[in-house]
């Protein structure tokens, strides 16, 4: 079955339809919230994956969350790959790591390397090639419809923020690791994974479970009243 060709709404007049969501009683909404809260309190970004292969289908149900996410003029600017082949995976580290040798090598800046060294990282990236998936994430600048038409996106980088934060949590939800990587520059990331004009690459995720010998920064995190303002 193929699958319809999705146009921008651009130039449309509003059409208006029912939204009636199901009322969460207060008292579960507050216990919802609350063991939403306390699950994504224990969310770590890894670096060390297992090989262990994990059920495609969780992956997908989370890129599948992860495309709800609102989106500027609901243009939904996104593209996430899906990378699977050792081989192109390979291809990929190979790439990122040659970048980052750059970047370690003084491209990044003292500054910047300070603010990395109490995480631990280097120019090594094993988890590309380590964990069984690789998501790559796109973000397109514009829209080409099927007669060639060029099409602004707006909102770009905000949507694609929101849409990988809800990919993240699903993630973790379902009981998945993962780690937002990003090589800079990234262009050989379209190349390699031999994408259109307009887009370009945001964002390189590898998803899988923890290593055994898996270990993260001891870090802490800001509190509540560190972060959020009441006026």
């Amino acid at each position: 079955m193929t699958a319809a060709v999705w146009e921008p709404m651009n130039g449309r007049d509003y059409r208006g339809t029912p939204y009636r969501p199901p009322r969460i009683p207060d008292d579960v909404g507050v216990a919802t919230a609350s063991e939403l809260r306390r699950r994504m309190d224990e969310r770590r970004t890894v670096r060390s994956f297992s090989p262990e292969p994990v059920p495609e289908q969780i992956v997908r149900d989370a890129i599948a969350v992860a495309a709800t996410a609102p989106s500027g003029a609901h243009q939904q600017p996104w593209t996430y790959v899906l990378v699977k082949d050792p081989d192109v995976r390979r291809r990929i580290r190979e790439a990122a790591e040659e970048e980052e040798r750059r970047s370690y090598a003084g491209r990044l800046g003292e500054e910047w390397l300070g603010a990395l060294r109490p995480i631990g990282t280097d120019e090594n990236k094993p988890h590309i090639t380590d964990a069984p998936y690789l998501i790559v994430v796109f973000q397109q600048r514009y829209y080409l419809s099927s007669d060639g038409t060029s099409h602004k996106h707006y909102y770009v980088d905000e949507s694609v923020g929101i849409s990988v934060g809800m990919l993240l949590t699903a993630l973790h939800l379902a009981g998945l690791a993962a780690l937002t990587h990003t090589p800079s520059p990234m262009r050989f990331l379209s190349e390699v994974l031999n994408r259109p004009r307009n887009e370009k690459a945001f964002a390189v995720i590898p998803v899988g479970r923890p290593a055994e010998h898996c270990e993260v920064p001891d870090l802490v995190r800001k509190s509540l009243d560190q972060v959020l303002v009441e006026v």
